[in-house]
């Protein structure tokens, strides 16, 4: 564990007492934990999207890892991170696991915390793509993952500078946080699955990024700077909240602020979200200030919603800096 500490700091932002430990600016690529979901996906590109009791004709197909860990994972190794991975999965004989573990680790991303859990089915989900980049999707999740936890969760977080986490399997990634805090890295919460506002979660992170839709179920309210304000009111982490092509919300301390998206004609927005999340936290992690990591993100995600394949297009860093430098 590194020596050197500063006190977290997110812009003018100083109301956690949390101190962390950042990577220095000499230090090798951050070492990144994900944790949450992992599914398998069979994604089909569509022109229109399947009416009720009706037929349509894909023009594409492909099946990919996917889930919010899984592909912040990815998108972590396209941009230079190295990225483990501590999801629940089916067990030793749930060949579908295996094709997960399989994909994820030819993209680079260590899979050895994951959990396979005997007698259980890894999560797997149907995915229709539309030529606007909107999709359906149906997903089996096994109820027997619920309440699987990580072996030894504080060896798991031992060897690496942050932590991102979904909250698909909060049972799951709750002792991961909670041993990272204890360390004093950084704590990473994809908030993507609505819960209670009051939920323990929050409270054991020090930054949660909400999707829109998960943001206004869980503060109950459409209005996305006043649900930042009110779950201001659970937890003491930087909060911000990414809503499609809109700005991204976020608090300097009791100020609204936003960050604007890049303009881009999306082709899929598969996994854009996980993708940003991955993105914001190796910038963080790589010492940049929150505006510039939540910029960085925007780049990252709005650049993978312009090819289609779920996390198997998500951007290089080559592609995400050119972009920067274009935009100014």
């Amino acid at each position: 564990m590194r020596d050197t500490r500063r006190v977290l700091s997110a812009g003018k932002l100083q109301r956690s007492r949390l101190r962390v430990t950042f990577p220095q600016a000499s230090d090798p690529m951050p070492r990144i934990l994900c944790a949450g979901i992992a599914v398998l996906d069979e994604v089909f590109r569509v022109r229109t999207l399947p009416p009720p009791d009706g037929k349509v004709e894909a023009s594409d197909f492909i099946t990919i890892g996917g889930g919010c860990a899984a592909n912040a994972a990815v998108a972590i190794v396209r941009l230079g991170g190295a990225v483990s991975l501590a999801a629940p999965l089916g067990g030793p004989e749930d060949t579908i696991g295996d094709r997960v573990i399989r994909g994820l680790e030819a993209q680079g991303v260590d899979c050895g915390p994951c959990v396979r859990v005997l007698g259980a089915r890894t999560p797997v989900s149907a995915i229709f793509v539309d030529e606007r980049g909107d999709r359906t999707i149906a997903t089996y999740r096994d109820h027997r993952l619920n309440v699987v936890v990580p072996h030894d969760p504080g060896q798991l977080v031992a060897g690496v500078d942050g932590v991102l986490v979904d909250n698909r399997f909060a049972e799951f990634v709750e002792p991961l946080c909670s041993a990272a805090m204890a360390r004093g890295i950084p704590v990473v919460i994809d908030a993507d699955r609505p819960t209670v506002d009051s939920h323990p979660l929050f409270r054991i992170a020090t930054h949660v990024i909400f999707s829109g839709e998960c943001l206004r179920a869980t503060a109950r309210t459409d209005d996305l700077a006043a649900g930042l304000a009110h779950m201001a009111q659970f937890t003491g982490a930087f909060l911000a909240v990414t809503d499609g092509p809109r700005p991204v919300r976020w608090r300097d301390g009791s100020a609204p602020r936003e960050t604007p998206a890049f303009a881009i004609e999306a082709i899929d927005t598969l996994g854009a979200g996980d993708v940003f999340h991955g993105a914001f936290t190796l910038a963080l992690l790589e010492g940049r200030q929150i505006e510039s990591a939540l910029r960085f993100a925007a780049a990252a995600a709005g650049l993978k919603c312009t090819k289609f394949g779920g996390s198997m297009s998500a951007p290089s860093r080559r592609d995400v800096d050119a972009l920067l430098a274009v935009a100014g």
